[in-house]
């Protein structure tokens, strides 16, 4: 006698595929963050350990921990609560709470780690040494003790962008930044800020002044990309890092946060250059990390040594 299959396959025994009614993602236009939660889950690019991004009422977006954890093993410092996809720095007197990723994080090694979490630190060691050999993640280079090398110096990673009368430290080269919109086929848009044709920043030197209660830093002047001279809406556009086709569809969500992380004088000092960029080399003359608009070589800063 024959038994009868479940109803989870077919008379010969082959499984039944259900087919899902797929829903896409909306923004609600009384939302505080246009971020799709399926765009806040990342990874740390420091150890590779997963991450989920949320937007803080008053700074930029924070990184933490993608699980809750006891309020009990959290010391009241790190206690982070998310409501309505905002991250406040605080508990909401639940029994749960949320974490910043770089209090365990395993790459860093200040600030030390509270004894209550060194557990959870060791675990993501653990894990970040099983996708090292798994080959799923690279760690990031350590910087060199010797000379800057030629090509470094002609592009640096991480320029200072100057916006509404602001000054951000980017996360890659200016033309490299690229649009955090959503697209029809819900990828990333691959655009990136600066196109032919639209109004582009300059270099320029300016005081490389430091914040209020800070001592003077060693360095009186430092390159930046200002934006400062070009129409407020174009600095809109970039500071909300948005292609001019998705700057003019606020309806389209993102899939990523915006790189922009607030320039600190004395924490990014080593991002502090004294030179304007060039756009060709001459025998003999170190040159900068972009373009000037007008020149091919930008003049040399006599020191005051």
């Amino acid at each position: 006698m024959r038994s009868t299959p479940p109803a989870s396959r077919h008379w010969d025994g082959s499984p039944v595929t259900a087919h899902r009614v797929r829903r896409s993602l909306q923004v609600s236009p009384d939302g505080v963050s246009r971020l799709l939660r399926c765009g806040q889950g990342g990874r740390c690019g420091d150890c590779g350990n997963r991450i989920e991004w949320y937007h803080r009422s008053t700074e930029r977006a924070v990184r933490l921990h993608p699980q809750e954890l006891p309020t009990a093993q959290v010391p009241a410092v790190c206690r982070w609560h998310v409501s309505s996809g905002v991250a406040y720095p605080a508990g909401d007197g639940s029994s749960w709470c949320r974490l910043p990723h770089a209090v365990v994080c395993p790459a860093r090694d200040t600030p030390p780690t509270p004894p209550e979490l060194a557990g959870l630190r060791r675990s993501l060691a653990v894990n970040t040494r099983r996708l090292i050999d798994a080959g799923v993640f690279t760690p990031p280079p350590a910087s060199p003790d010797g000379p800057v090398s030629q090509q470094a110096v002609c592009r640096p990673a991480r320029p200072i962008v100057q916006l509404l009368y602001l000054r951000y430290l980017a996360s890659r080269p200016v033309e490299e930044i690229q649009c955090v919109a959503q697209t029809r086929r819900r990828d990333r848009c691959t655009s990136p800020l600066l196109i032919p044709g639209a109004p582009a920043g300059v270099w320029a030197l300016v005081p490389a002044t430091a914040s209020s209660g800070q001592l003077a830093l060693p360095s009186d002047v430092m390159a930046v990309y200002d934006l400062n001279r070009v129409p407020y809406a174009e600095q809109l556009r970039w500071r909300a890092q948005r292609c001019p086709q998705h700057a003019a569809a606020p309806t389209a969500p993102d899939l990523a946060v915006a790189d922009w992380e607030p320039f600190d004088p004395l924490r990014h000092h080593e991002h502090i250059h004294t030179r304007l960029p060039t756009t060709t080399r001459r025998p003999g003359v170190r040159t900068a990390y972009g373009t000037r608009p007008g020149r091919d070589v930008a003049p040399r800063r006599r020191d005051s040594s």
